[in-house]
């Protein structure tokens, strides 16, 4: 769960860079309060109430019927495209640290490693992932802990200069536009509760284990955030503060064995995001070819439950979509992701109303409207970002277009896998 949400403090330097400090801290403490919290409490009850192999994409289905269902499938498999070439840059820009000056070529074959070696975990099995991310975690986060604790030594010892509160925004771009970019990157360091639902048929135990693995990682990851980020920037200059940062910052608390420590830390995080992040968006092909939406090899699975060719296929994909820009990537990810999350929590208002028995281990409290209201906060927190977003026209148009696309697109593949689904078994679509 930790890993297809967070990955770490890594990639919030972008965030005080494109806001300044004082929002950036702001925006790290109202996101998961107006938006990870509504999200994991809704998305806690779906993956409960139907803890099935395809998760999100069943939920939908079940609702609104499998036009639907499969519109989501669609949409969450495309901003896969677009979260899964993030984490190749990612790892580049602390590869970087050891090696700059790469070029274009040894980029993508160091990403290539990255996402086949990762493929050769998933090929092994849901629960060797599983236990490869618990020593992720655990690899990920000890030099940070060192640096929290170092940095809260320091400061309270000899307390900083506070730093500004002032809204900043970059040379050439509105402070709108930027808040837009801040928000989305926000967000994106606190989404993706529901990713691990597609895997609910390979969970034990799943209708009370997956609210459980909800309500322990959001607190961890919310914590491992400020409790990095507060002490260090109250002991640095946040102008220094640049995508791919930390190891100099690291450096410049503690000494320079931690920066190194950091940068190998930090491209073993992009390595276990991607690794828990395949095996979750590899079974949205997987449940799609089951319901004969996609060729029948991509239904196959080995002797562990493994779906091989799913994973195959999108290992190769992403590996096409490896090394895009980063800020349009964020920016067409985000408003994809908010097109499907609105989907699945209509789908659990109507399931509510459609099928009131329909329940597992947890059950929200609340009433229909209860429901809609909670449902709004994190949907309107997407909007706005995206929104905001659009007004920085270098970055954030482009990728909101390219996502637009990409969601218009949905409906015409659907009905031309139904021909051609129809046309192999000699019925009518």
């Amino acid at each position: 769960m930790f890993f297809t949400v967070s990955g770490g403090p890594f990639g919030l330097e972008g965030l005080v860079a494109s806001v300044g400090p004082g929002v950036a801290l702001l925006l790290l403490v109202a996101t998961p309060l107006l938006y990870s919290v509504p999200e994991t409490l809704l998305v806690g009850e779906l993956a409960s109430m139907l803890p099935a192999e395809g998760g999100y994409y069943q939920w939908v289905k079940r609702a609104f019927g499998r036009f639907w269902g499969f519109w989501n499938g669609w949409l969450s498999w495309t901003y896969s495209l677009l979260d899964m070439a993030i984490y190749p840059v990612l790892l580049i820009q602390y590869v970087g640290f050891f090696l700059p000056g790469l070029g274009g070529l040894e980029r993508w074959l160091v990403a290539l490693a990255m996402i086949w070696g990762a493929t050769w975990l998933n090929l092994r099995g849901t629960r060797v992932v599983g236990t490869a991310s618990g020593w992720f975690v655990a690899a990920v986060l000890a030099p940070f802990g060192v640096l929290a604790a170092v940095a809260l030594t320091r400061w309270i010892g000899h307390p900083a200069t506070p730093f500004p509160v002032r809204p900043f925004h970059a040379a050439g771009t509105s402070f709108l536009g930027a808040l837009g970019i801040g928000v989305s990157q926000s967000i994106w360091n606190y989404s993706g509760w529901d990713n691990a639902s597609t895997i609910g048929g390979e969970i034990e135990q799943a209708s009370a284990t997956y609210p459980r693995a909800l309500a322990r990682a959001l607190p961890l990851v919310t914590l491992v955030y400020l409790l990095t980020i507060v002490p260090v920037l109250a002991l640095t200059e946040w102008t220094v503060w640049t995508d791919g940062a930390w190891p100099a910052l690291a450096g410049a608390v503690v000494g320079g064995w931690l920066g190194v420590w950091v940068a190998l830390a930090g491209m073993l995080s992009a390595f276990a995001l991607f690794n828990a992040l395949l095996l979750v968006y590899s079974r949205i092909p997987l449940v799609l070819a089951q319901d004969g939406l996609l060729p029948g090899a991509l239904a196959r699975t080995d002797a562990r439950g493994t779906p091989a060719n799913a994973v195959l296929v999108s290992a190769g994909v992403y590996s096409m979509f490896s090394l895009l820009p980063f800020g349009g990537l964020l920016a067409g990810d985000v408003l994809l992701y908010t097109a499907a999350l609105a989907l699945e929590f209509a789908a659990l208002i109507r399931l509510r109303r459609v099928e009131p028995t329909l329940r597992g281990a947890f059950r929200l409290p609340l009433g229909v409207p209860g429901l809609v209201a909670l449902a709004a906060l994190p949907l309107l927190l997407l909007v706005v970002g995206v929104a905001l977003e659009v007004r920085s026209r270098a970055i954030g148009l482009p990728g909101v277009l390219v996502a637009v696309l990409l969601a218009a697109a949905g409906p015409p593949v659907y009905a031309g896998l139904r021909a051609r689904g129809a046309r192999a078994s000699g019925v009518a679509p």
